[in-house]
């Protein structure tokens, strides 16, 4: 068995919280917005759907929402986030 590191590979991502509208994040991943399937949920009644090459998947309040590197998209929950990746800084515009 042998230990490999993943490359540094720069995504889009978004954090699906208070401050996203569902809607807008919807559109940009090509995803549904959908009520949460649980009643009574507190952390938030919003999800999105997402269909993906292993099904549809479920972005549910506080998952960010992966681009990955050929233009797929996929959910992601917040620990596994920022455990995986940094912030990169925003380069200036000449």
């Amino acid at each position: 068995m042998q230990k490999y590191r993943k490359l540094p590979v720069e995504i889009e991502a978004v954090h699906l919280n208070s401050d996203t509208t569902p809607a807008k994040v919807a559109y940009w991943c090509g995803g549904r917005v959908a009520p949460h399937p649980e009643q009574n949920y507190t952390g938030g009644d919003l999800v999105i759907e997402i269909d993906t090459l292993e099904g549809t998947m479920r972005a549910e309040p506080g998952d960010w929402i992966i681009k990955g590197v050929k233009g797929e998209f996929y959910p992601c929950r917040d620990d596994i986030f920022r455990a995986t990746y940094e912030q990169v800084e925003a380069e200036e515009a000449p």
